[in-house]
């Protein structure tokens, strides 16, 4: 469940409280349809300008009776979003995984055939920089750049074969 709404904030004591409100109100739908709502699985998450986000209050937000503390970044559906809506995280963690990935199997190049190798690269690594590409429209260059290092590496790794 994702709640939207735009405000100063000088006001955000009135949104956590409104928020606090529509969470519960929420949970009490689910529970009428035999739903339940796990609150240890709930993030908050204050987005907002760099400048903004350092007045957003850091104080926990009660959800279901539990306080929950605002973090600096989400992932929702296999997407890291973070608090300043860069898609920093996001690429962090799809570059580390992926280099991960791509040394792995570069320890094990010589015993695949060239086609095993380079289903392998696509399967495991392009399909993670690809996964949900759209969300990426807009970024830096240097953001995009990391990207691309992890492209070019893949590259690399199925063309040292030959």
């Amino acid at each position: 469940m994702q709640l939207y709404d735009a405000c100063r904030p000088a006001k955000t004591t009135n949104l956590q409280t409104r928020l606090s409100v529509c969470v519960d109100d929420v949970a009490s739908w689910m529970s009428a349809n035999r739903l339940q709502l796990n609150a240890a699985k709930t993030v908050v998450l204050w987005c907002g300008s760099s400048r903004r986000i350092v007045q957003l209050p850091s104080d926990p937000v009660m959800i279901c009776g539990s306080n929950i503390q605002p973090a600096s970044s989400v992932r929702d559906f296999g997407v890291w979003i973070d608090s300043s809506i860069t898609m920093s995280t996001h690429i962090s963690k799809v570059v580390a995984g992926c280099f991960t990935i791509l040394s792995q199997l570069r320890s094990i190049r010589r015993s695949l055939t060239q086609a095993t190798l380079t289903g392998l690269v696509v399967s495991l690594v392009l399909t993670r920089v690809d996964y949900c590409i759209s969300v990426l429209t807009g970024l830096t260059s240097s953001q995009l750049n990391r990207l691309q290092a992890v492209i070019n590496a893949a590259a690399h790794l199925i063309l040292s074969g030959r």
